[in-house]
């Protein structure tokens, strides 16, 4: 098993850059300010060049009136129409480098409504309609999105499931973080408790710099090899503060709140779940080849997961140091 997962974690922490989390949105918000004028604001993901900056803009009946920003990644325009006829166009100058688009619709009366376009959507007519149903997957998705995109957390369950190594131990230890990162998750994002985000991002790379260690040295008579789930639910702390932080950015509805915040959480819950099963499909594939061949090989099972955790070191250092002088020159 941890052979498998060395394999992938090597290949995997070849080909990912060093910025995690570069899956994060297009947000953009519709705000009705009266019967008949719509303000529409936008933000585009820091990782995304200023040369290739979207242009947003709402089609007819609706008449821009001014425009402005200083960022090209942060624009807001002001339009003469009511908000039912708004039709929002989404243009990329160069190309959508693989960005979903989160919509936010705020009306007069302070109810709010939600929708996810999928990066291949650059016309959307709104507002979708605003219930349970409609918030629950729109914030599912993008749980789902926010999981897999996040390559620090993968990174960090993937040293989880090397250290765990068995079916019954990897479950015990995901429960873990799954409950210690829901309750922060929750916290954090109704107000509750307030975190540094700056902070935050840093002991997560500092929690895969921890993994990346006890893979290193090997050395299966600490805790962390003989009790990960401790390690699991310390971290999974911070790592929900994290999850809220994106969540912060995107919002939370006014009407729905609970909803929305359920159904994000099980997104990522679902997204964890996805990457356990593919790491255990791998495994039974290898176990298969290997028994139909007596020619294949697999490496040293030691071997393999000291090389994976030098190289999860490396790249998670990498980011701690990079969030570190970030958090100081805040």
């Amino acid at each position: 098993m941890r052979a498998i997962i060395a394999t992938i974690l090597l290949w995997f922490a070849g080909i990912v850059s060093a910025t995690a989390h570069d899956s994060r949105p297009l947000f953009v918000e519709l705000t009705e300010i009266a019967d008949s004028q719509v303000e529409l604001t936008w933000t585009a993901p820091a990782t995304v060049d200023a040369g290739n900056a979207p242009q947003l803009s709402l089609e007819k009946p609706c008449v821009e009136s001014r425009r402005g920003g200083a960022d090209p990644r942060r624009q807001s325009a002001l339009y003469e129409c009511k908000i039912a006829d708004a039709a929002l166009a989404i243009d990329w100058p160069a190309f959508n480098p693989s960005i979903s688009t989160l919509v936010r619709v705020e009306f007069a009366s302070g109810e709010t409504r939600t929708a996810i376009l999928d990066p291949s959507q650059d016309h959307w007519r709104g507002p979708a309609a605003e219930d349970f149903k409609g918030v629950s997957r729109s914030y599912f998705l993008l749980g789902i999105e926010h999981i897999l995109g996040g390559i620090d957390h993968l990174l960090f369950l993937t040293g989880l499931l090397i250290i765990a190594g068995t079916p019954r131990r990897t479950f015990v230890t995901v429960t873990g973080f799954t409950l210690a990162h829901s309750a922060t998750l929750a916290l954090v994002a109704l107000g509750l408790i307030v975190v540094s985000v700056p902070a935050t991002e840093a002991v997560i790379a500092l929690s895969i710099v921890f993994l990346a260690t006890e893979i290193a040295r090997g050395d299966r008579t600490t805790l962390a090899w003989r009790r990960p789930v401790l390690v699991a639910s310390a971290f999974g702390l911070v790592h929900g503060a994290g999850f809220a932080a994106a969540l912060g950015e995107i919002g939370l509805p006014k009407t729905e709140t609970i909803a929305a915040l359920l159904f994000f959480n099980l997104g990522v819950e679902a997204g964890q779940i996805a990457v356990v099963i593919a790491a255990f499909s791998a495994l039974a594939v290898a176990r298969r080849v290997r028994g139909a061949t007596s020619t294949v090989r697999s490496a040293p099972v030691a071997h393999a997961t000291r090389v994976a955790g030098y190289a999860l070191g490396v790249l998670s250092g990498y980011w701690f140091i990079e969030r570190l002088a970030a958090l100081f020159s805040a």
